[in-house]
This record gives C-alpha cells, sequence and structure tokens, in this order.
C-alpha cells in the first residue's frame, strides 16, 4: 500500500523523483543555467507579451507563477515555460476577436483563454490524452509555424517603422501599412534595422568570429545568445542618454516593479464560449510544440518525458498564469535549448529562473521605461527566422504531394484568413487525406519467389503463380472506409480470372477489422462461394484472430485461416490441377493485376513513384 502510494505521488508530482537526490554539484549547475536564461528570458517575454496585445509587464508575470508550477508537475529536466511567439500570436488572433487591444475586456479575455486552456490540458492529461499530439501532422505543424513565423514578422514591420498597423492577417497587415506608410518614422526605422542587423549578424557569425579569435565553442555560444541582452541594454541606454523618445521614439514607458498580481478571471460563460475554440487550438498548439522539444532534449541524455504528465504540467502552469495576471505559455524553444546548453539537471533550474524575473520585476523595472519598441521588434522578427523552415517545405514536396498539399493549404489559410483558420483547415485535410488514403488501400496479388518462402508482387518480380490460385495481399487494416473497396478489388479479381479456385487473402499487414470490414468480408465468402471459389486466410495477426474467433465468419469460412501464405500455398498448390508456372505467366499475371488495380484505384495524390506504391 505504502509503495502504491509512494509510485502515485511520483507520478503527478515528478519533482518526488529528483529532489530527494539533489545535490550541491547539481544546484551549482541549475544556478548558472537559471541565471542565462534569466538574461534571456527578460527581453523575449517583454516582446511575446507586445505581440499578444497586452502591457509588457504581462509577459514577466506569466515567466515567474508557471516556472514555479512546472517545476513540481512537469517531466522535463530541461524544458523551460513562458511566453512564446506562435501562442502569443494565437492569444492576439483569438482575444482581438471579442475586445480591442489596450482595454480591460481584452486583458481579461486573455485571463480567460490562459485559464480555458490550461482547464482543457490538465483534464486531457488527466484523462492520459497525450496521443492528442497525434492528430496533428508534422506537415500540418511545419506549415503552421512557418505561416505563423511570417505572419508575426508581418505584424512587426509596423513597429520598425514607427508606423501604426492593425489585422490578424497578412492582407489586412499588409493593407493597414500601405495606408499609414506616408508616416514613417525615420529615428525608429535607424533604431529597429539597426538593432535587426545587430542581431541578424549575431546569430549567424559571431559565434564563429569568436571561435576564430580563440574563445572557446561554449562562451562563444553563450555570447552569441546573449546578443539580444547587448541590444536591450544598448538601446535603452542611447534613448535614455539622448532622450530618443523625446524625438518619437516609442518606448516601453512604466513598468511597475512588483509581483505578479493575484487575479480572478471572468466567470462570464458567453465569454467562455466564444473563446472555447481559440483557447483549445491554443493549448493543442502549445502542447505539440513543448513536447517535442521536450523530447528532443531529453534523448539527448537518455531521459525520457511522459506526455500525459506533459499536459498536467502545462496545465497547471497555465492556470497559475490566468490566477497571476499572465498570458497563455508552453515550453519555449529557444530558451530549452539555452537552459540545456547551460547545464540545467532538473526543473530547479527554472524555478531559479523564475526567481530570478521576480527580483527583476521588483528592481529593474524603472530602467525597462526607455526600452524602444522597435528593439523588441527586431528581437521577435529575428527569432522567428529559425521557424521559418524552407527546406521542410521542399522535402514534403518531393517526398509527398498529398503532405505538401495539407501543409501549403495551412501555409496560406494561415496566412490570409488568420491563425485558428489554418490550423483547422490543415487538420481537417490531413484527416480527409488520410480517410482517402486508407479508403483505397494498396492491394498486391502475390507469387511465391522460387525456392524460397517468400512471396512478392507479381509486377516487380520474377514468381511462381498458380492459375487456380490467387493470393491477395491486403497492406491496410480493415475498417469501414474500406471495406467496399476491399469488396470490388476480390470480385472484379474473381470475375477476370475464370480459373480460379483458391483466393487468398493475405493479413500480414491488417491490424483491425471492424465491424463493416467483416460484414464485407461475410458478403465475399458468400458471393465467391456461389461462384465456386474458396476464400482463405493467411498471417491474421493474434489480436485480429481473437475477436474473429467470435463470429459466425469464422465458422462460415468456405476455406482455411493458414498460419502463414507459405502454408497456404503448399496445401493449395498441391491440390491445383496443374503444377506452379513459371516464367511464361508472370507477364499475364502482372498485366491482369495491373489492369484490375488501375480501374478499381484512381491515382492518389502523392508524389510516390509507381515503383515504391508496388512495394
Amino acid at each position: 500500500m505504502r509503495d502504491e502510494l509512494v509510485n502515485g505521488l511520483k507520478r503527478y508530482f515528478p519533482i518526488a523523483q529528483w529532489l530527494p537526490h539533489y545535490g550541491r554539484d547539481v544546484l551549482t549547475s541549475d544556478l548558472l543555467a537559471a541565471l542565462i536564461v534569466t538574461v534571456m528570458l527578460i527581453p523575449q517575454s517583454l516582446a511575446y507579451a507586445l505581440l499578444a496585445g497586452l502591457p509588457s509587464q504581462v509577459g514577466l508575470y506569466a515567466s515567474i507563477a508557471p516556472l514555479l508550477i512546472y517545476a513540481v508537475f512537469g517531466t522535463s529536466r530541461t524544458l523551460s515555460v513562458g511566453p512564446v511567439a506562435v501562442v502569443s500570436l494565437m492569444t492576439a488572433a483569438s482575444a482581438g476577436q471579442v475586445a480591442s487591444q489596450g482595454t480591460p475586456a481584452y486583458l481579461s479575455a486573455v485571463l480567460v483563454l490562459t485559464l480555458l486552456s490550461g482547464l482543457m490540458l490538465l483534464l486531457m492529461g488527466i484523462a492520459r490524452l497525450g496521443l492528442v499530439a497525434n492528430f496533428l501532422s508534422h506537415p500540418v505543424i511545419s506549415g503552421f509555424i512557418t505561416a505563423s513565423a511570417l505572419l508575426i514578422a508581418a505584424g512587426q514591420l509596423g513597429h520598425l517603422l514607427g508606423i501604426a498597423t492593425s489585422g490578424h492577417n497578412l492582407l489586412e497587415l499588409m493593407h493597414s501599412m500601405g495606408t499609414h506608410l506616408s508616416n514613417v518614422h525615420w529615428l525608429t526605422v535607424i533604431v529597429g534595422l539597426s538593432t535587426l542587423a545587430f542581431l541578424y549578424g549575431a546569430r549567424h557569425w559571431l559565434k564563429s568570429g569568436l571561435i576564430e579569435m580563440g574563445v572557446a565553442a561554449w562562451p562563444a555560444d553563450l555570447l552569441a545568445k546573449a546578443a539580444p541582452i547587448v541590444a536591450v541594454v544598448g538601446t535603452t541606454g542611447l534613448t535614455w542618454a539622448l532622450g530618443l523618445d523625446q524625438w518619437g521614439l516609442a518606448v516601453v514607458g512604466n513598468v511597475p516593479a512588483s509581483l505578479p498580481p493575484l487575479t480572478l478571471p471572468s466567470a462570464d460563460l458567453s465569454l467562455w464560449r466564444e473563446l472555447f475554440v481559440g483557447a483549445l487550438l491554443i493549448g493543442i498548439v502549445g502542447f505539440v510544440e513543448s513536447v517535442s522539444v521536450g523530447q528532443t532534449l531529453a534523448a539527448k541524455r537518455r531521459q525520457r518525458i511522459d506526455p500525459n504528465q506533459e499536459l498536467i504540467g502545462l496545465g497547471a502552469s497555465n492556470l497559475a498564469a490566468s490566477f497571476t495576471g499572465g498570458m497563455p505559455v508552453t515550453g519555449g524553444f529557444s530558451r530549452s535549448v539555452v537552459n540545456f546548453d547551460a547545464g540545467a539537471e532538473t526543473p530547479a533550474a527554472g524555478a531559479f529562473t523564475a526567481i530570478g524575473i521576480a527580483l527583476v520585476s521588483l528592481t529593474l523595472t524603472p530602467l525597462i521605461a526607455y526600452l524602444p519598441i522597435a528593439t523588441l521588434a527586431a528581437i521577435i522578427i529575428v527569432a522567428l527566422l529559425s521557424l521559418v523552415d524552407i527546406g521542410a517545405i521542399r522535402r514534403t514536396w518531393a517526398y509527398s504531394h498529398g503532405d505538401f498539399f495539407a501543409m501549403l493549404v495551412t501555409i496560406l489559410v494561415t496566412l490570409f484568413f488568420g491563425v485558428e483558420s489554418g490550423i483547422l483547415a490543415g487538420v481537417g485535410l490531413s484527416l480527409i487525406l488520410h480517410l482517402y488514403r486508407t479508403s483505397h488501400p494498396h492491394a498486391a496479388l502475390v507469387g511465391r519467389v522460387p525456392g524460397t518462402e517468400h512471396f512478392r508482387n507479381v509486377e516487380r518480380r520474377r514468381v511462381e503463380t498458380d492459375p487456380h490460385l490467387k493470393i491477395l495481399r491486403i497492406d491496410e487494416s480493415l475498417y469501414f472506409a474500406n471495406s467496399r473497396y476491399l469488396e470490388d478489388t476480390v470480385l472484379t479479381l474473381v470475375a477476370d480470372t475464370s480459373q480460379l479456385k483458391h483466393l487468398v487473402l493475405a493479413c500480414q499487414a491488417v491490424n483491425l477489422i471492424d465491424t463493416s470490414a467483416l460484414d464485407s468480408l461475410e458478403a465475399i465468402n458468400a458471393r465467391l462461394g456461389d461462384a465456386g471459389v474458396q476464400l482463405h486466410l493467411s498471417e491474421v495477426k493474434g489480436p485480429v484472430m481473437d475477436r474473429l474467433q467470435k463470429t459466425e465468419f469464422r465458422h462460415s469460412l468456405s476455406g482455411e485461416i493458414f498460419l502463414s501464405t507459405f502454408d497456404a500455398w503448399q496445401a493449395l498448390h498441391r491440390q491445383s490441377p496443374i503444377g506452379g508456372i513459371r516464367g511464361e505467366s508472370e507477364t499475364n499475371n502482372s498485366k491482369e493485376w495491373g489492369t484490375i488495380r488501375a480501374r478499381l484505384q484512381p491515382e492518389r495524390p502523392s508524389s510516390t513513384t509507381v515503383k515504391e506504391r508496388r512495394l
């Protein structure tokens, strides 16, 4: 009983796994990592709050309580939780549908979004629904992130130019920018573009340049990643010393020196209903990004994370943000990598980071008042460059036109209709493509490779066949979407093969036979029986066989269920009035099956070659 209690405690409170073994060496590593991440996270938090249309201090608030909570409930040793670019953009898009930025109603909507997102993630974690990440295919996520990065960058151009822009999609942003282009503020342009050039150069050439000068790789990498801090300190100092804000340079302004306030999200159910879909998408996208980063970093140290517990950890973190004046949070890529590289050993590094940001919020916020907004815009744009993955688009096109189409639709819909529409379109299209592909499963007429127990596609190899025996390999689980197609395939094959006496369905790729497919098998068995053809199965997997044993089909099957396809060949080939035919009939068999397959199966929306489809 005690052991079960301890295991349950460790499962839902992962802190119980590492805290008892916490020592001085680990503490030193975590403190160093926390110091470095704190320095990096401050400008990021301010920038992402600005991106979400919120006061800059909200970004700091969202980087304190969530980090403390994740240290208790999270399973990743190096994941750093806080505001991220994509989620900030989604927050602005969702909250902007119910209130205008800068109003109390807008801040109230963001708190409700954060609360709802946290509740959904928490409930999904309790229900162990970590598999929900599987419904977002990689091409869709990649396309969504690429489009979101472009959309965010376009939205920040106004801050670089010193003009007011608005809009939730690319068309609205470009129209707004064109309308105000005559009002460009050239001092803002100089500060913004100079900062952008400095950050871009530091990201791409500073590390290699320092290494060439004799600096060790690890310090050089950290110095390169500290470039945003240099930009913040430099431009803030210049603005204060030269009074650039008096010349029209937009700055962050007064930031309250305080710890996060206790806030109570609105209980207005109508507001909850309006924000429900947005909160769900924010939660799922944030979870997928967080788990992807967490699993990548954990694998480098031969560790593992639990996706179901991550749902709980992220859900609890968002709940903490909603009650402390924050915004939606998730595991960020750049800060997590820095945390990892800086040597963080446990989630305590995140807790120490939260303490560091809390101290900054209490003591250094007066200095932040002179931070140019153009500097934050430049930081956001440069951070987004790594998210625009043109290589992934090329690779997807080369490998699968169907996946590329889903990616392209996601990109275009996100850019021109908004982030929520983009990800919904991508997910919907991915599911439709999956149903289409599996509703037309690849099937191959196979024959025996002479002198072996192996069977291969008659269209690809010289194999041994028998005019009275056909072996049809089905390369897909059988379910409602493809059961009718299976019937058409089998009955067309039988109708075009006058000498056929035995048909074997090779089921080595069949992991499931649902009720609709079972009905189709029963219909096939009956119609083949009327035609004088016996139906056989081979290589049926254990779980599938367990279910078939309980059905009438198992007892009414006109033929046998063979352990292997070779067993079926040996038993049924010997019954044939003539022996196996080699060489001379392969061409005829290949043409015959190719004709049948062409009649049944239209070309799929994929770039996969004919040779690849005939594996």
